[in-house]
């Protein structure tokens, strides 16, 4: 560990018996457990909710999360001399989940619902998202700004449409370049279907149930992990918790409030991508966490019109667009064609699932 740590981990009131290095972290065994020291990429403020939730999951029964610990001086954020900031966070001796055992999927999704269940912040503050907030529980940080409410997640209506015009510009400036490569050109041939697409899941989502279920969950406190990936999820041997494979959810900096079906889309996705949307396995997806949280019809239309965007597309194009162009890498045109395949093994998906689907 290089002097900078040391000297950081001298500000917490820890006995650290060994470090280890990992990608762009450190672990540290101590006399209180397993801990990791990480640069700290969030506010102050941020922490702040971080540290509120994760102590309010610990108290609501779901212990296993990288709580971050408080320096002598209280603070969550610890700076080195090198001006460098970071946290230290309770860590867990597990394995990640693996995406290539259906029994760790399904799983996942299981502890996804049981999450879910607890990250209310009403619960928290005991009010609606729209009135001010005190703390119900001193116990659970005695130092708790009222005026602190996490963030609220981007709609999505403006997401698709900003997402829509940014295609357009992609075609236009593409149409008007004298010299096109490959990948100008695979782009011309699949803008139209594609775009079409895109076009067609907006205006379904706009004549859904989703600005009401958007607005429910803003005002209830509702919130999402925001990350949830198999990355993120370590199932810990030999233990259970109330009958129950245990399992620590970790990395919760992007949580905010939104619709927290859209936590499951997104390892429902990076799942299937691995899997090439096999019908069976999303299918024990979905059931797995109904059978913890059940979901509306709307919910469910939810996730199939944020499955069905072209988002793959609109992120090559604009990655193209916002690069050198005088280059274009041919991993570039890969990525392109990726896009394509996926979102017809998709569509295809989502019309043998959700049987209403456009």
């Amino acid at each position: 560990m290089r002097e900078y740590e040391l000297e950081v981990l001298e500000q917490y009131d820890v006995e650290v018996m060994s470090t280890r290095k990992i990608r762009g972290a450190f672990f540290c065994e101590t006399k209180e457990g397993t801990m990791v020291l990480k640069e700290a990429a969030v506010s102050d403020r941020r922490a702040l909710l971080l540290y509120t939730l994760l102590r309010h999951l610990e108290s609501a029964g779901y212990p296993d999360v990288d709580t971050p610990v408080r320096n002598r001086e209280k603070e969550l954020v610890s700076v080195s001399r090198g001006q460098a900031r970071y946290m230290l966070k309770k860590w867990y001796a597990g394995r990640e989940c693996d995406v290539r055992r259906e029994t760790d999927v399904l799983e996942a999704v299981r502890n996804l619902g049981r999450l879910h269940q607890k990250m209310c912040w009403r619960d928290i503050s005991g009010h609606s998202a729209g009135d001010s907030f005190r703390i119900q529980d001193a116990a659970v940080d005695p130092d708790f700004d009222p005026e602190l409410c996490p963030p609220a997640g981007r709609h999505l209506k403006e997401e698709f449409l900003c997402h829509n015009r940014e295609l357009k510009k992609v075609r236009n400036y593409i149409r008007n370049k004298v010299n096109k490569g490959e990948f100008e050109y695979l782009f011309l041939k699949y803008f139209e279907n594609m775009y079409q697409l895109a076009s067609k899941v907006t205006k379904r989502l706009e004549d859904s149930e989703y600005e009401g279920i958007y607005r429910k969950s803003l005002e209830e406190g509702l919130m999402v992990h925001g990350d949830y990936n198999y990355h993120n999820i370590l199932m810990l041997p030999g233990q259970e918790r109330i009958g129950v494979p245990a399992m620590a959810t970790t990395n919760f900096d992007h949580f905010h409030r939104d619709v927290q079906v859209l936590d499951l889309y997104y390892f429902l996705r990076k799942v299937m991508e691995k899997h090439k949307w096999k019908e069976s396995l999303g299918r024990a997806m979905l059931e797995a966490y109904a059978e913890v949280r059940p979901m509306s019809p709307g919910e469910l239309e939810v996730i199939a019109l944020k499955a069905a965007y072209p988002e793959k597309f609109w992120k090559t194009a604009n990655t193209y667009y916002h690069s050198n162009k005088a280059w274009i890498p041919e991993k570039s045109v890969e990525k392109l064609q990726t896009s394509v395949l996926q979102t017809e093994e998709k569509i295809r998906f989502l019309q043998k699932i959700f049987t209403f689907f456009l």
